[in-house]
């Protein structure tokens, strides 16, 4: 979506793992203020101070947390790889990523947040038979928040990808009313992934003819999949999509016209998808400036939230927030 401008902001947000900003973007249409950021990747700060703000400082939460400002909101996709399929499931017991809820949890404690909202892969409410989940819900209520949740999916939400993704809404009790916050409605999806699909595609995104037969394969052994292309919902964008996992699992598209405007005999019609097109499947505004590799911002959009979903939730915050707040 295209980057919303307010005369006037209102409560003041910081961003946890805050990537290249989706999060971010998506509450400063709303029309909140993002008054500092936090990410431990180097090139995702590269990312956002290009394409965001300069606010966002880079380093370890767990060492810049005690510069935190004071803040009326707290946002973040913390790390999902612990409680993610694709990764080992280690949950809490991943020493360098699963306890990072627990500095969320510390930094609430301390500034008296009167809003949380997280974001994690749906696995999380599965993980270890529902009790991973279980705990962040109880650990929340312990300080004192009040939570809902819910599953969205990208693709109800004008962004034709398969994106489905746990978020929280968590309240300070004492400072709202006791209304209930209501998540928002789906829309209909009324564009396709070919619809977003660029023009005058450099022939590096083409499969080579020995390359698609890699692509195109079901897999070995016990691991069948039946391999798909060409889908007007994109499939999952992933942060090792760069690596060019088959057609049971990546995005491919047939393109003719691109294909057209080169001479090579081994390039196929087949392609990926390029950054500029995850881009798009993110919900990133057309102004955004590339400033690191390929093989990073196919990273970054993989690991983003979708733009156009985080807008949903906060414009309805925003206005429960401002309905029901309550005066100091």
């Amino acid at each position: 979506m295209e980057r919303i401008k307010h005369k006037q902001k209102k409560f003041k947000v910081i961003s946890l793992f805050a990537g290249i900003g989706g999060f971010d973007i998506g509450f400063e249409n709303a029309g909140f203020e993002v008054v500092w950021a936090n990410d431990f990747d180097k090139y995702a700060v590269e990312t956002y101070k290009a394409n965001v703000g300069k606010h966002i400082v880079l380093g370890d939460i767990r060492t810049e947390k005690e510069n935190i400002p004071e803040h009326d909101i707290l946002v973040g996709g913390f790390p999902c790889q612990p409680f993610s399929t694709f990764g080992k499931l280690q949950g809490f017991k991943d020493e360098e990523r699963g306890g990072l809820f627990f500095e969320i949890k510390d930094i609430l404690e301390k500034h008296k947040t009167k809003v949380v909202v997280l974001e994690n892969v749906k696995n999380l409410v599965n993980h270890d038979s529902g009790e991973t989940f279980k705990r962040i819900l109880t650990e929340l209520d312990s300080i004192g928040y009040d939570c809902y949740y819910q599953v969205l999916n990208s693709a109800d939400y004008g962004i034709p990808q398969r994106r489905n993704r746990i978020f929280i809404v968590g309240f300070l009790r004492g400072c709202f009313k006791e209304e209930k916050f209501i998540f928002p409605e789906k829309k209909e999806l009324k564009v396709t992934t070919q619809d977003l699909l660029d023009k005058n595609v450099d022939k590096k995104y083409f499969l080579t003819r020995k390359l698609e037969k890699t692509i195109l394969g079901e897999g070995t052994k016990g691991y069948i999949v039946k391999p798909t292309i060409d889908q007007e919902i994109s499939k999952t964008l992933t942060a090792t999509m760069h690596k060019m996992h088959r057609a049971s699992q990546d995005n491919y598209v047939t393109d003719l016209e691109s294909r057209a405007l080169f001479e090579d005999e081994d390039r196929t019609n087949l392609r990926k998808l390029t950054p500029n097109e995850c881009r798009k499947l993110q919900g990133f505004p057309s102004d955004w400036i590339q400033v690191v590799s390929d093989c990073q911002a196919y990273k970054q959009f993989g690991n983003a939230v979708t733009v156009d979903v985080i807008y949903a939730i906060a414009t309805n915050l925003m206005k429960y927030m401002e309905e029901n707040i309550k005066e100091n």
